[in-house]
């Protein structure tokens, strides 16, 4: 708030979605002046107090301005309102600035990048020239028409046309697996022939995404270094979690690990209870102390009892029926949801750690071995980074990627709901469009890291529910599928020499949403979607768009009986 020059009557204005983010931003405040004797200043506080500094001493200002001839600010979509503010200061007398930006890479809002700045930029400095550097010497000629064309559907930019004298390479690939498993042995097949890591790259929107990378990847033995090394995910209290009630097993015993875990399962164990237990001195079960010591209403004694039984019935078991039974048979998964009503927590997210560890645990045979596995991958992960310079495959956020290049790129999980976000589409159909499109300039930044090869990944479920493509891959496929299905089709029309089909739909009334088709190149697959000009074809490998009127005119299509 503070780097947006927002003062601080006006903080309940924002709009933010973790709960109660004013009075948290005010206690920390309240902690920097009074937990200590000396003076506590956050990186917010140095820029805001240069900036007032500035403004109140004019001798000062004058000092710095006669100093510095000229000013130049490099990467300045990612500078905040507090920073162009100080700049407009310092520039004041001689107007002598030079600022380097690329509108289409701003994507750090949420850390108070301002983009909105670069586009008033000539009501600031009306005397400015402003110079578009449009040729792209990175990238081959079918990513950069690709990611021009796609960085297009924003509105709110500069208008520019990326180019390459690069010559053309090999077109972008898109592929929707069966599920996120199946991408991710996608992967490590086809890293693992390759001769060169250090060329690859796996981007994805989410730290989470580069936990089962990492497993699979070292046990496949393919080196890596992982951008984003201090990912917090082994250390998560939803993992402790699943330890601890994996510690109960072994010893029901342990008051002090029923004490962190017994809000979270069937028990409907009160602190008060809890304390209750803690005044017993003897070394016998927890849950039988409770039963005997603790005063208990009916349901609870019930619920106890059962909760006793399937404690001692996962001991011994494989760790992801242990997991499952603590999902599900223990209710941990509904005490996360009801946590997430309360307190503001990211269900999604969290459940997504426990399909995580469930992917971990999945050829493990003992709980043992599973904590022993955590640990080894997080310190794997660790070590990653002395690995930098190695021949070695780069793991990284799109965030982190931004200024590296890679000859190979593959970009991971991109279903809606990751990227755009859920919130992201929310805002965008409430009538916002500012989130969706630094989505749009993520989606951006991550194309335009690869030199000559880039792959889109997507899947159709995940834990077996259905996911959605991300509406970003789809625009991809409308971009790039024109020049491949017209190659697929006159490929077909050389080798077969048919000049019609007799069998094939000649009327569009004929196509409906759902129904069973039989294509002439792809084989059977299912209508999912019917637009004005395209149609959009679910098949076992692949979904794809196609031009309506080709379809119809060529009789590509057959009805299925």
């Amino acid at each position: 708030m503070k780097n947006k020059l927002l003062p601080q009557k006006k903080w309940s204005t924002v709009e933010c979605t973790v709960p109660q983010a004013e009075q948290i931003l005010r206690e920390y405040e309240k902690v920097k002046r009074t937990s200590s004797n000396q003076l506590l200043v956050d990186y917010d506080d140095m820029l805001t107090i240069a900036n007032r500094v500035l403004e109140e001493e004019g001798e000062l200002l004058l000092k710095y301005q006669q100093r510095y001839d000229y000013f130049l600010t490099d990467e300045s979509q990612d500078t905040s309102m507090v920073q162009h503010a100080i700049i407009e200061k310092l520039v004041q007398k001689h107007k002598n600035l030079c600022v380097v930006a690329d509108d289409d890479q701003s994507i750090y809002t949420w850390r108070a990048a301002e983009p909105q700045y670069l586009m008033d930029f000539k009501k600031v400095y009306p005397e400015a020239t402003i110079l578009k550097m449009e040729q792209n010497y990175r990238s081959s000629k079918d990513i950069v028409n690709a990611a021009n064309q796609f960085i297009k559907r924003n509105k709110h930019r500069y208008d520019k046309n990326m180019f390459t004298d690069n010559p053309a390479a090999k077109p972008i690939i898109v592929k929707r697996h069966f599920n996120d498993k199946n991408q991710t042995s996608y992967l490590v097949k086809e890293i693992s022939t390759v001769a060169n890591y250090r060329d690859v790259a796996v981007l994805y929107r989410n730290n989470s995404s580069s936990i089962p990378l990492i497993n699979l990847f070292d046990r496949a033995g393919i080196p890596f270094y992982i951008k984003d090394s201090d990912n917090r995910f082994f250390s998560h209290w939803v993992v402790e979690d699943i330890l601890n009630f994996m510690r109960m097993t072994f010893n029901d015993k342990r008051v002090d690990i029923l004490d962190k875990i017994h809000m979270k399962f069937n028990g409907y164990i009160t602190k008060q209870q809890m304390a209750e237990l803690k005044a017993v001195r003897n070394n016998d079960s927890v849950f039988d102390n409770l039963l005997q010591f603790v005063q208990l209403k009916e349901y609870q004694v019930k619920q106890l009892k059962k909760c006793k039984e399937i404690f001692r019935d996962m001991k011994g078991i494989a760790p992801l029926s242990a997991i499952r039974y603590i999902r599900y048979e223990l209710g941990y998964e509904k005490a996360l949801e009801k946590m997430s009503e309360r307190l503001g927590f990211n269900l999604e997210y969290l459940v997504g750690i426990l399909n995580t560890l469930e992917e971990i645990a999945d050829t493990l045979e003992t709980m043992e071995e599973f904590a022993h596995r955590l640990k080894y991958l997080e310190t794997l992960m660790k070590n990653s980074k002395r690995q930098k310079n190695e021949n070695v495959v780069t793991l990284s956020t799109f965030h982190s990627s931004k200024g590296l290049e890679f000859k190979r790129v593959y970009m991971i999980d991109l279903v809606d709901g990751m990227i755009p976000s859920k919130a992201e589409t929310k805002s965008y159909d409430e009538g916002n469009h500012e989130l969706m499109e630094e989505a749009v300039r993520l989606f951006y930044v991550g194309m335009t890291r690869a030199k000559q090869h880039l792959e889109l990944l997507s899947y159709e479920k995940k834990n077996g529910s259905p996911v959605k493509e991300s509406p970003f891959l789809s625009n991809i496929r409308q971009i790039i599928a024109p020049v491949k299905e017209k190659a697929q089709l006159n490929a077909v029309a050389n080798k077969s020499k048919v000049p019609s089909n007799p069998n094939g739909i000649k009327d569009r009334s004929q196509l409906v949403e759902g129904k069973m088709i039989k294509h002439r190149v792809f084989g059977h697959g299912e209508i999912t979607h019917i637009g004005q000009e395209s149609i959009d074809i679910q098949f076992p490998s692949s979904n794809k768009k196609l031009s309506l009127s080709t379809c119809i005119e060529m009789g590509l299509l057959e009805p299925v009986d």
